[in-house]
């Protein structure tokens, strides 16, 4: 009997002895809201030399690609990842570096870590990262914002790679961004960004986190999540439309709509991706039905049934 050697055997040739590759991974495993299949292959690379190795061989093997930040803003679907996930969490992804008023982080990095590291040496500008359970990488991909302020607000340039392996530097005043997306990341894998910086009193900088903090904690949930749900439709707030309909708490299997704010859902232990898209599905006919308004989703949703 002939034995078909699985993507990720095929791929670890190709790569660096750096490189981690794990096989048929549970990707709730790395989901902020815990849900999720496997993924064919999940692939941790050394450097960016095995991020265009991985490229090209997905590009020769038609295999499907998807880069994967700290999991946030994403639900993988119970049947999993039919291909590769690129997760950029290696020592060469995560660095921080401050240089005078700029800071120098690469994909994999903490955004909360880049916020602590920005108030340790003085600069203003990147706090609203604090509280945000993600990579620089998903931050620069998603236009993460959070208490009035966005990512491309602070960016100065970003390092990227397109599809064919090729690595270029960016200026933010190329990249085209919007509400939560930044549509030349459609195409490229963020490596990571240069933002620049106001100095300021750390004092005052901490100030500034410390009550960014008290109003996440006081507002949003502890349990697993994977961030806000829903776009802000223009009318009204999704979480305060939410609330209004009368829908904190609806349960559908494990998955939940948190009481402490509409716009998250959350996991109660035991739910499954399809209990969150089933709700997610009973929240957007029920904000059309009684309100007609359309309720579009956050967070990018990937995998196979």
């Amino acid at each position: 009997m002939l034995v078909t050697p699985s993507i990720a055997e095929e791929l670890a040739p190709r790569v660096s002895p750096g490189t981690v590759i794990k096989r048929e991974e549970p990707m709730s495993k790395h989901t902020t809201l815990r849900v999720g299949g496997p993924a064919d292959a999940f692939v941790e690379p050394a450097n960016e030399a095995d991020v265009g190795a991985v490229l090209k061989f997905c590009s020769e093997r038609a295999v499907k690609f998807f880069v994967l930040g700290r999991g946030s803003n994403l639900i993988v679907r119970d049947g999993g990842f039919h291909g590769v996930v690129i997760c950029l969490s290696s020592p060469e992804f995560s660095r921080i570096e401050i240089d005078g008023p700029r800071i120098r982080a690469g994909a994999g990095a903490k955004q909360k870590n880049v916020a602590v590291e920005a108030k340790r040496a003085g600069l203003s500008g990147v706090e609203f990262l604090e509280g945000i359970p993600g990579s620089i990488g998903g931050a620069l991909r998603m236009n993460a914002g959070a208490m009035g302020g966005e990512t491309f607000n602070a960016v100065e340039s970003v390092r990227v790679m397109d599809f064919s392996g090729d690595v270029h530097e960016l200026k933010a005043s190329e990249m085209s961004t919007g509400y939560r997306c930044c549509d030349a990341l459609k195409n490229r894998i963020a490596l990571g960004a240069v933002f620049i910086c106001t100095p300021q009193a750390r004092a005052i900088i901490e100030a500034r986190m410390k009550t960014y903090s008290e109003v996440r904690w006081s507002s949003q949930p502890a349990a697993p999540s994977a961030g806000c749900m829903f776009k802000n439709p223009v009318a009204i707030p999704a979480g305060k439309l939410i609330d209004e309909l009368g829908l904190k708490g609806t349960k559908i299997g494990g998955a939940r709509v948190s009481l402490e704010h509409g716009n998250f859902l959350v996991n109660d232990g035991d739910a499954t991706a399809q209990n969150v898209l089933e709700l997610i599905g009973f929240l957007v006919a029920k904000a059309k039905a009684e309100r007609g308004i359309d309720l579009r989703t956050e967070v990018e949703i990937i995998g196979e049934e």
